[in-house]
């Protein structure tokens, strides 16, 4: 179902917007920067098949306006989410993240908030100058989105959906120019963006990696795809070093974006099979 978080007496609190599906043990979907809830659609029929399942816009993206004040680092946009899954009464769910949304799953983990952890090519396993490139790789694509028009039209094309999304799937021909469109729009329209693209710098699990705590007692995956040029899959090797007791996986064919890439895997990867 479509909508808004619960009413809650703190009247502080952002407004989420949220499609909660399925019914079973509690499963919290994160986005990464610039994305959408929607990114998941591939996977969540899967995933409600015995959980229910809460795709969420984080503050700032997608639906969900940016509160006043907004905190977009990954530290802050981490307290955020804690504090959604404290007013739904979500006691320890798993948590899926894609990038951004990845690091956030993580951090979710070390504060023993979250119960379990599946991250798809999480955030802050980068080189400074890894880190330089997938800012400006993600400040052009949001410049290229601004042409509306532009983008409809090339959309309608397998070479034109090439062009404009080859940087986050694996099989840019084959996503439709529908999804094509709505990830252009929530790009050009997330008010978080940039601060939480300038945030990034904040984050770095190489210069400055962080005790695994919470992870250490919980299921944690790690997922790659080896066709992902946002955070190109040699990243995966330092995550696999950074976190040892967590289970590894490279998806085939998959890039930066792997649901529709490869829902079937990706589903898997999430339920442990």
């Amino acid at each position: 179902m479509a909508g808004h978080t619960p009413g809650t007496d703190d009247r502080s609190a952002p407004k989420i917007a949220m499609d909660r599906r399925g019914a079973g043990a509690p499963m919290v979907l994160l986005h990464g920067v610039g994305s959408r809830r929607g990114i998941f659609d591939p996977i969540v029929p899967a995933l409600a098949a015995g959980h229910t399942v809460h795709a969420i816009d984080l503050p700032g993206f997608g639906d969900s306006p940016a509160p006043a004040g907004l905190d977009a680092s990954i530290d802050g946009l981490t307290d955020q989410v804690a504090a959604l899954c404290t007013r739904l009464g979500l006691d320890r769910p798993h948590v899926v993240g894609n990038s951004m949304g990845g690091a956030i799953a993580l951090e979710l983990g070390r504060r023993e908030v979250a119960g379990a952890v599946t991250a798809f090519a999480p955030a802050g396993f980068w080189t400074p100058g890894e880190l330089r490139r997938t800012r400006t790789l993600l400040s052009a694509t949001r410049t290229l989105a601004r042409a509306r028009p532009a983008v409809a039209a090339a959309a309608r094309s397998r070479l034109g959906r090439a062009g404009l999304v080859g940087l986050f799937y694996g099989r840019p021909t084959e996503v439709p120019a529908t999804r094509v469109r709505a990830d252009a729009d929530a790009l050009v329209r997330a008010p978080a963006f940039a601060e939480a693209l300038r945030r990034f710098t904040d984050y770095d699990l190489v210069a400055g990696p962080r005790p695994p705590a919470g992870l250490e007692t919980i299921p944690v995956t790690v997922v790659w795809g080896r066709r992902d040029r946002v955070l190109p899959h040699q990243q995966a090797a330092r995550a696999r070093q950074a976190l040892p007791g967590a289970r590894h996986l490279m998806l085939a064919g998959a890039g930066h974006l792997p649901f529709h890439d490869d829902p079937r895997a990706c589903a898997a990867a999430v339920l442990g099979h």
